[in-house]
């Protein structure tokens, strides 16, 4: 009587396609050599005991369930060095965006949450909810102090809806806020070099924690909303903070 063979499993992953995907033409993920240089510049390697080449071998052998387990996804900056060292250019941060859109919204880390769910809520963008009066008395109130303080300045200017002005300035939302003295350098230098520019009411703050959430329809919203402030004043260019 003939053994039957023996079949083997093939554990179903949701990572291995994305992977794949995220391979440049002809890429193999048998060719990474996992020469650790992905991780060697990572500011997040050693948190949550991973690092970019774990997390992308573990993707590559579709250990889904422990990677959507592991909170590292959310420590990543997304500042793509590792895509820019790698051998074979494998868009690691990509491959953490989805893990982090693999996580049911309302388990996605509270901080991140709720910021974005603030900046949704006016056309400020703001994820502290500064509303456009706030802002605007914030910025007139210290530019009045500044003017005073330091005579050097005194004809500096920190314009609010200036129609026609070259450059829309975006400000982190937790400056007017908390650390209002934190905007002045900036206008000081804008204001030596002669710069034409302005805030709006609208679209100011500058960050954006939905694409951080890797909510994509509200990350579009927000970058929508900044856009047509910048349109509506007729300005050429937009100049973001972070």
């Amino acid at each position: 009587m003939a053994e039957e063979a023996i079949k083997l499993g093939v554990k179903k992953s949701l990572f291995i396609d994305k992977v794949k995907e995220l391979l440049p033409d002809g890429g193999n993920l048998n060719l990474c050599l996992t020469c650790g240089a992905c991780s060697a510049g990572c500011p997040a390697t050693g948190i949550s005991g991973m690092d970019p080449r774990k997390f992308l071998r573990m993707a590559a052998l579709g250990m889904d369930e422990e990677l959507l387990k592991s909170d590292w996804c959310w420590f990543c900056t997304m500042c793509q060095r590792c895509i820019y060292v790698c051998p074979m250019q494998i868009n690691i941060p990509q491959l953490v965006f989805y893990a982090r859109q693999s996580r049911p919204r309302e388990e996605r880390p509270k901080g991140i949450l709720g910021s974005c769910d603030m900046a949704l809520r006016s056309d400020t963008c703001s994820a502290m909810g500064a509303s456009e009066e706030d802002f605007q008395f914030v910025v007139e109130d210290v530019l009045e102090e500044y003017q005073e303080g330091q005579p050097e300045f005194a004809d500096m200017q920190a314009p609010i809806n200036k129609k026609g002005a070259k450059y829309f300035l975006n400000q982190n939302s937790r400056e007017p806020v908390t650390e209002p003295d934190e905007m002045v350098p900036l206008w000081k230098i804008l204001h030596s070099v002669g710069a034409d520019w302005t805030y709006g009411t609208k679209g100011w703050a500058a960050e954006n924690y939905c694409m951080f959430m890797a909510d994509d329809e509200s990350w579009k919203h927000i970058v929508e909303v900044k856009a047509k402030a910048v349109d509506d004043l007729g300005c050429k260019y937009w100049l973001n903070t972070e």
